[in-house]
């Protein structure tokens, strides 16, 4: 069955969404470089990467059904943080918004009677729980830590072995 229409674009929009991800990850990861927190910054580039991933399983859906991927435009992302807390505070800020992108689209092809999108869907808001779930951990981590700096080395230790 051919991608198409509404449920195509919103596809489209599901990519430039986890190409931003990809982009705020990023920029994460170098906060926390300039914060000498390499084994943090390591993880934020690899969950950098694996939104280029996620990005690359829509466009391969896309592809194989037909229609045509496109991605928006990504702006730089708007990102004050200056501490490890701040950090992980708009990853998961990010990870929800991406969560309830999922769900809409999960919606969206329910209405339009698209069942060869709910197996990729499906994998998608599982994938989406996982990521609330451990960067919710790793907050709440972060908040018990409360700056300290034997906790923080700890953390940046134990987020570098990923």
């Amino acid at each position: 069955m051919e991608l198409t229409g509404k449920l195509a674009d919103a596809f489209n929009d599901q990519i430039t969404l986890e190409l931003q991800a990809s982009t705020v990850y990023r920029q994460l990861a170098i906060e926390m470089d300039v914060l000498s927190l390499p084994g943090i910054a390591a993880w934020f580039r690899a969950q950098s990467a694996e939104e280029l991933e996620h990005a690359e399983k829509f466009i391969a859906h896309m592809t194989n059904r037909g229609a045509h991927p496109s991605i928006g435009a990504i702006g730089a992302p708007e990102l004050n943080v200056a501490t490890v807390d701040g950090a992980f505070q708009a990853s998961l800020d990010h990870e929800k918004k991406v969560s309830e992108s999922i769900r809409d689209l999960y919606r969206l092809a329910h209405n339009e009677g698209d069942i060869d999108s709910v197996p990729l869907l499906t994998w998608f808001i599982e994938e989406q729980v996982e990521e609330e779930a451990t960067v919710g951990e790793i907050l709440d981590r972060v908040k018990m830590i409360n700056n300290d700096g034997n906790g923080l080395l700890r953390l940046d230790g134990e987020l570098a072995a990923r």
